[in-house]
């Protein structure tokens, strides 16, 4: 009879806690969340169009490009540079050619050797090696490399500095204030996993060198490990729309975009004059790129020379990149954006274009509308039937927004659901990133540099397939992501209990997708030993 009263007690207690909060919610649901997330609705809404008109006016003008054959050599000047009986290799303007690295020690042969393979006289090309490596060990098997390079007549420069004060721009800086530069005209710009090919400089400093106002030529990036995994595969189609669709656009339009911070040749009279590297923020390429924009330099985008280079391939790597992709360019927006208002030296059109193409709907609106809306707004509205989203906001808009987002990489089509469901959940991560910059506050200015893993694999494996790692919890646990998808999971059963909307496939999915990363689960994992 005891353990009865107990058990009848406890169920008396919980009813009561259940039909409380109940009463709770009915109470603050139609004075209090519904009029709150109707506007919140709108905001959204307002924010998909932004992003939707963007997208539209970018396809628009890629077909344009493609039908009228728009190329940079018909645009600008261009004629290969040749030998001049005369002049000799002093026809060929001074080249310098820049690699930061920081420990690359998996790639670093790779960079060295097609920086030293590059076609260019001799005599016209200096290659600057600026090491910032903390590892004594690799810092030697960099100087080696470099010193054997020089005995076989290259004219490289082993250059490394007392500390890492601004990280990379700061690298780049300090590289530009060498008594030896002073004789280079253009500045050839490549991180430690790009390889160009020897043509490279053939095909990019004659728009230079017969167009006075042009500042920087940049090329597309090729990724040589797209199929390593599938993580990969998703990195590939979102970049593949920035270099095949954004830089595309905002070079034949406006002779303006975003520097790439590697794979681009620089004036360096133009660099100079809009003040060199600053390392105010983690982009600082982009920071660049606007100043000497905002001078009235122009740029040139080349979609069809493609540099080598490697996409990150652990998750934990992933993460970091996006949070400096995402957080630079919106704290950069914060410092800049008045400065832009106030320019005179370029036009309003140009000016509209920077701060609300370029800038708030490309790197804000196009982040947070993804996150607030799809995960949290869409969802919440399941729980409040009084608040409606029309179909062309949940539906049409989105589903026109992704076709065209997908198109650039169209071996891909058959992962668009995965390729959605993992962009929606590493929207959380850029949305955090992007308000950290918009109020400069926590991890603003944190810089860790993307780890590259070249042939390490097959290195431990001794060229058989590696063993699978023991998989370890601790230091891969992303609550966020897991609170996110204990949200969508929840709001899924309720919607098949008691819901009217009928999107539970696309909670559930999408609850899969936030645990999968949640637990880092994505990537590929390289075994310790």
């Amino acid at each position: 009879m005891d353990q009865l009263s107990t058990i009848a007690t406890f169920e008396n207690v919980h009813y009561g806690i259940v039909s409380q909060m109940s009463f709770i919610w009915e109470q603050v649901r139609v004075p209090l969340i519904v009029p709150m997330l109707k506007v919140l609705v709108f905001l959204c809404l307002a924010m998909s169009i932004m992003l939707f008109v963007e997208k539209v006016y970018m396809g628009i003008v890629i077909v344009f490009v493609k039908l009228f054959g728009h190329k940079p050599d018909k645009h600008y000047k261009w004629e290969p540079l040749k030998d001049d009986l005369e002049l000799g290799n002093s026809a060929f303007p001074m080249v310098l050619v820049q690699i930061p690295m920081y420990n690359e020690k998996e790639v670093y042969q790779l960079s060295i050797g097609a920086a030293c393979g590059l076609s260019w006289p001799s005599d016209r090309i200096i290659i600057q090696v600026l090491d910032d490596s903390t590892d004594p060990i690799i810092k030697n098997m960099v100087e080696v490399e470099c010193k054997r390079w020089g005995r076989k007549g290259i004219n490289i420069k082993y250059e490394i500095r007392e500390n890492r004060n601004g990280y990379k721009a700061g690298a780049l800086k300090e590289g530009m204030k060498h008594s030896y530069v002073k004789l280079c005209d253009y500045v050839a710009i490549f991180d430690a996993d790009f390889q160009p090919d020897p043509n490279f400089l053939h095909r990019t400093i004659p728009f230079l060198d017969q167009n006075q106002k042009v500042a920087l030529v940049q090329a597309r990036w090729q990724f040589v490990n797209a199929d390593e995994c599938l993580m990969t595969r998703m990195q590939e189609m979102s970049l593949d729309y920035h270099f095949l669709v954004e830089q595309e656009v905002g070079s034949s339009t406006h002779a303006f975009f975003g520097f790439n911070g590697t794979a681009g040749v620089w004036r360096i009279s133009a660099l100079n004059e809009a003040g060199g590297w600053k390392d105010r923020t983690t982009v600082e390429d982009m920071d660049l790129a606007v100043r000497a924009g905002l001078r009235g330099w122009k740029f040139v985008y080349l979609s069809d020379l493609k540099v080598k280079n490697e996409l990150p391939s652990t998750f934990k790597a992933y993460r970091y990149q996006q949070h400096r992709w995402s957080c630079g360019p919106a704290n950069l927006f914060r410092k800049m954006a008045m400065e832009i208002i106030r320019n005179k030296r370029v036009s309003m059109w140009k000016k509209f274009y920077v701060i609300y193409s370029f800038f708030f709907v490309r790197k804000i609106i196009a982040h947070v509308v993804t996150f607030t809306f799809y995960c949290v707004i869409l969802p919440a509205t399941v729980l409040v039937p009084e608040v409606e989203v029309p179909k062309w906001g949940a539906v049409y808009i989105p589903c026109i927004i992704t076709l065209l987002n997908a198109v650039g990489t169209p071996r891909s089509l058959h992962l668009l659901i995965l390729w959605i469901l993992f962009e929606n959940v590493m929207s959380m991560h850029r949305t955090k990133a992007t308000l950290i910059g918009l109020l400069e506050v926590g991890r603003v200015n944190e810089w860790v540099v993307t780890e590259k893993l070249g042939d390490v694999l097959k290195t431990k494996s001794g060229g058989k397939a590696a063993r699978k790692p023991r998989i370890r919890l601790d230091g891969r646990l992303h609550f966020l992501e897991l609170g996110v998808g204990v949200y969508l999971f929840f709001i899924g059963c309720y919607d098949v209990a008691f819901g009217k909307n009928h999107c539970f496939i696309y909670l559930f999915m999408q609850s899969i997708a936030f645990f999968v990363v949640g637990v880092g689960y994505v990537g590929i994992f390289v075994p310790s030993s």
